[in-house]
């Protein structure tokens, strides 16, 4: 078992002014030149058009621009560097796992990937300039791999098929767009619907009227449909799907069977982070097995959050912090079964 941790990042503020705090933090991170070893500026699955990454992010998210500005001046980074590290636009990230469950009040979610681009930061985020407050993991820095916004809106996805991409935001910077901008699940389908996408992904979106929508999302098209249940394939848009989604379908099977005795949070939590339930993964060598795992609770704007397997949640009270109150806890730590290390921890 690896010892991991994330870190609990608080800021308010304005959005250029969290880029430079962030920017000031990474510095003396491994993050970032792990980040490099992997995915040198020299991989073509890595290279961006600025002049059109600049147009589409200025478009759709001008704050989000000054983020990027902020993290630029803060690492001394040109333009280029910054929009192809933190812009979330037309960019190659590794394929992930994932399981997602929903009832009216809440939403569990497991998050799988590989360990060596997992950020180990857990953001929390009250702009001064415009958008929602915001919390949740965060992934390339100025995304979301799940989270909750100060609305009662929470948000996760899950990967699909890296075929016939398209010129686009991917899953990280879409998940941040949503949480900031979107107050309900019907404001973030139409926000979907009008967005540009890289990749083929679903998002699972819960609001505080217990609406629970899962949105088919790829370069080609964009549709919605009700459902408590998502892992890896669509419904609807089948032609996207891969040829192999044998233990996405199982994992829904098991989620499915075992969904009228999850009808309280704990015991959701305990299905999806429990090693011997089924559908907590250890796949972590295939980029698919599952490093964290948060529910997230809409009305009273809770969220409770592990590291790895069989762990209890450390349960963060968003309200409380909205009110002003700053959070105790600098690190939520955990333990993961794999022998391979993670960006923020290890050099590589």
């Amino acid at each position: 078992m690896k010892q991991i941790h994330s870190d609990i990042i608080q800021f308010r503020g304005s959005h250029y002014d969290y880029g430079r705090h962030q920017g000031e933090l990474l510095k003396g991170s491994l993050l970032l030149p792990n980040r490099r070893k992997q995915w040198p500026p020299s991989n073509k699955n890595f290279m961006i058009n600025e002049q059109e990454a600049t147009s589409i992010l200025q478009t759709f998210a001008p704050r989000i621009w000054e983020e990027i500005n902020g993290l630029a001046d803060a690492l001394e980074w040109n333009a280029h560097d910054a929009i192809r590290e933190f812009g979330g636009y037309y960019l190659e990230y590794t394929r992930s796992g994932c399981s997602i469950f929903t009832r009216e009040d809440f939403m569990v979610r497991n998050y799988d990937s590989s360990p060596q681009g997992y950020e180990g930061r857990f953001a929390l985020y009250q702009p001064s300039d415009g958008g929602y407050a915001t919390i949740g993991p965060t992934m390339q820095i100025t995304g979301r791999t799940d989270g909750l916004n100060e609305k009662g809106l929470a948000m996760g996805y899950n990967f699909i098929n890296r075929r016939n991409s398209g010129d686009g935001f991917i899953c990280n910077m879409i998940g941040r767009l949503i949480l900031e901008n979107c107050a309900d699940a019907d404001e973030a389908v139409a926000l979907l619907e009008e967005l540009p996408h890289r990749r083929s992904f679903s998002y699972v979106l819960l609001d505080r009227n217990g609406k629970s929508i899962v949105v088919e999302a790829s370069p080609r098209s964009v549709v919605s449909r009700e459902s408590a249940v998502s892992t890896n394939h669509f419904d609807l848009l089948t032609e996207e799907n891969r040829y192999q989604i044998e233990d996405s379908r199982r994992r829904e099977e098991v989620i499915l069977s075992q969904q009228d005795t999850m009808a309280e949070p704990y015991s959701a939590f305990r299905m999806l982070n429990d090693s011997d339930k089924g559908v907590f993964s250890k796949k972590y060598t295939t980029a698919s097995g599952t490093l964290h795992t948060a529910s997230y609770f809409p009305a009273s704007l809770k969220v409770g959050f592990a590291l790895g397997q069989d762990r209890l949640p450390l349960m963060l009270d968003f309200k409380k912090w909205l009110d002003g109150e700053r959070l105790n806890a600098k690190r939520v730590k955990g333990r993961v079964d794999t022998h391979l290390p993670f960006a923020h921890m290890t050099e590589m």
